[in-house]
């Protein structure tokens, strides 16, 4: 059971949610403890650039989509790295909001 476990379960039964990630590799984009909003994905895929919170090869990040290969998306951080490709069933929400 990973981080953000009980976060991914809300999301999967439609409810948003808020916390307080840790670390350093969103910086610029989110700093460590900010607060962030993380709505379902529902019917609308995510696109380039748009933070998502996800699992890539087993592990869950609040990272970026980097690009999109028709029904997989390629994630990594803000910071010029890449975790690998994931598709939609692995893709839990959308951050929609960050705050101090």
């Amino acid at each position: 059971m990973g981080w953000a476990a009980h976060y991914i379960a809300a999301l999967k039964s439609g409810q948003s949610v808020q916390f307080r990630p840790r670390g350093a590799s969103m910086v610029g984009r989110i700093a460590s403890g900010q607060l962030v909003t993380v709505e379902p994905l529902g019917a609308v895929p995510p696109v380039k650039d748009e933070i998502v919170l996800c699992k890539v090869n087993g592990n869950e990040y609040l990272h970026l989509v980097k690009a999109v290969n028709g029904k997989r998306f390629q994630i990594g951080n803000n910071r010029g790295g890449i975790n690998g490709w994931t598709t939609l069933v692995q893709v839990f929400g959308r951050c929609v909001k960050v705050e101090p």
